[in-house]
């Protein structure tokens, strides 16, 4: 920094400001390059072009992040009534929807795992089942992580287990089986850089962020793209008779998306990363030795899990109420056959109350019950009071309830561009693909939907890209969900770069994984995930939903 009575050079000057204040300058200029676009939506008298000005700004505040990504979502609560597209309490329902009430109780009963270490007591004894061995661990991390990632969020899941990792890691270099990080003269560090992790190591990272994206695709509430897919889907087409209910998600994505996918990125990372078919390369020989000291890791697991002691009356408390919420929402009304919901004689219900049953429950029930020594009268008697399953000072210091903005937003605008015709202006231009066979189609919104999110937020992608290929499915007459499902499931499954996904994030920072072994451990997960997903696309969605085969009368 120079000196106040120092001078700086013009070219210096600029440098700096552009370093330090671009986002504000940001702020501005983005709202201007974009206002040929709102000038011609007044002149030409239509409001699709009015709404996607702020479709256009949104976008591009959202991939630059010039202000919070949650502010940015907020943004049709101003501007959708201003413009005279949707009025405002209208546009504001969006923001507390059933489905953001859903993705709420999602989030606290995910923590209420991390507060009572449910999560680490799963993680250890299913790696102590599967193996301690590298390939076998590094299996077993990887499916214990993507397990874990169908119930609470990707990003949690992945905070989890980079310890788990690293502790594992640390014990193999301690037992001289493999060195964590590269030699200066592998790979040469400046000064104050962290350590590079070897390959074998960013191995484990990266198993552990891909395992919790693809976890994350399983059910509706893995990730909050799965919710805003279905807030988007049935805000458009609330006449739909093909609902997206939390079983028929969940049989649809399991399949292809979580199982053989998980599968192959880790057939991949082994060969990639872990000299798999390889056995005289550096790493398959360091692999090799690694079998050989199995034990040594299986007793810092042990070790790890006895610590944990036995498990509390507050873990089995939030076990079964986790286990209660799964069972209701299956039960609901899956579609298949008769539900509890169904049965009622009651007002319709969606997916919001049970959750919320289940997350008021671990606000009311005790972490223990040594009250019934008062009723038995066997001392000695507690003499404190008793906490909740949850804390509420817990809940509230680490929910993330800007991303309830994130999908309320992205519904409100969804709304505002089908009402403002804009979303069926895009869909029709890509009337062409209706001379295209219907798996070409499937895959090219596939790809779009992958390449987008590689360079910005999944949700915000999702919120984006859906509604134009909501109407793209109306203008070539194919079933919605044959397009939408796919794309929607493809905005979550990004593996080249840190900002596409917060696992991948999450790793970089923790792990201090450079961008560019990020970007090229992604190649063979993106190629097997377009695969799967135009698998799942074009022949699992007949079997999952018969009647996606034809355009059908609800959608016009």
């Amino acid at each position: 920094m120079a000196e106040p009575d120092n001078k700086i050079g013009g070219g210096e000057a600029v440098k700096r400001c552009c370093s330090f204040h671009w986002r504000g300058k940001s702020s501005i200029l983005i709202p201007i390059a974009t206002l040929p676009v709102l000038v011609y939506g007044y002149l030409d008298g239509g409001k699709a072009f009015i709404c996607m000005y702020l479709v256009l700004n949104m976008a591009l505040f959202w991939i630059s992040e010039a202000i919070p990504l949650y502010l940015t979502a907020l943004f049709p609560v101003v501007f959708l009534p201003l413009f005279q597209i949707l009025p405002s309490d209208q546009v504001c329902r969006f923001y507390f929807s059933d489905t953001v009430v859903m993705f709420l109780g999602g989030l606290i009963i995910a923590l209420a795992i991390e507060y009572c270490n449910l999560h680490q007591r799963i993680a250890l004894t299913v790696i102590l089942i599967v193996g301690c061995s590298p390939r076998r661990l590094h299996l077993g991390l990887t499916m214990v992580t993507c397990f874990i990632s169908l119930w609470i969020s990707n990003s949690a899941a992945t905070a989890m287990m980079c310890p788990i990792v690293k502790a594992v890691l640390n014990e193999m270099e301690a037992s001289n089986i493999f060195a964590i990080y590269k030699t200066q003269e592998e790979e040469p560090m400046e000064e104050g850089d962290p350590p590079h992790p070897s390959t074998i190591s960013m191995s484990f990272y990266f198993a552990v962020a891909y395992a919790s994206t693809i976890g994350g695709c399983g059910t509706l509430i893995g990730t909050g793209t799965n919710l805003t897919y279905k807030g988007l889907y049935e805000t458009r087409f609330p006449d739909s008779e093909d609902k997206i209910t939390f079983p028929l998600f969940m049989m649809y994505s399991l399949p292809f998306v979580v199982v053989v996918l998980v599968v192959l990125c880790w057939i991949s990372l082994q060969i990639t990363h872990m000299g798999l078919f390889r056995p005289n390369s550096k790493v398959g020989q360091e692999v090799k030795k690694g079998g050989e000291a199995q034990d040594v890791v299986k007793a810092v697991i042990k070790e790890r899990k006895n610590d944990l002691g036995k498990m509390s009356c507050h873990e089995i408390q939030v076990a079964l109420l986790f286990i209660l919420m799964v069972i209701l929402l299956f039960t609901r009304s899956p579609g298949f056959f008769p539900g509890w919901a169904d049965f009622l004689n009651a007002k319709k219900i969606d997916s919001g109350p049970p959750v919320w049953a289940a997350t008021m429950l671990l606000f009311a029930l005790p972490t223990q019950y040594t009250f019934f020594k008062y009723c038995c009268g066997k001392a000695p008697f507690p003499g404190q009071t008793l906490d909740a399953c949850m804390s509420w000072v817990y809940t509230h210091k680490y929910t993330p309830f800007g991303l309830c903005f994130l999908l309320g937003g992205g519904f409100a605008l969804a709304e505002g561009s089908r009402v403002s015709g804009m979303a069926k202006m895009l869909g029709d231009s890509l009337a062409f693909a209706a001379n295209m066979p219907a798996a070409l189609v499937v895959g090219m919104c596939i790809i779009i939907s992958i390449f987008c999110t590689a360079f910005a937020s999944n949700v915000a992608m999702c919120n984006i890209l859906i509604p134009i290929f909501s109407e793209m499915a109306l203008a070539i007459k194919v079933h919605p969900i044959t397009l939408t499902l796919p794309a929607a499931l493809a905005c979550s499954l990004a593996f080249h770069l840190p900002v596409s996904t917060p696992p991948n994030a999450i790793i970089s920072g923790y792990a201090g994984i450079k961008t560019k072994y990020m970007a090229a451990a992604g190649v063979l997960p993106s190629f097997w995930a377009f695969w799967c997903l135009l698998i799942t696309g074009a022949l699992w969605t007949r079997v999952i939903y018969p009647n996606s085969s034809s355009f059908p009368d609800w959608a016009t």
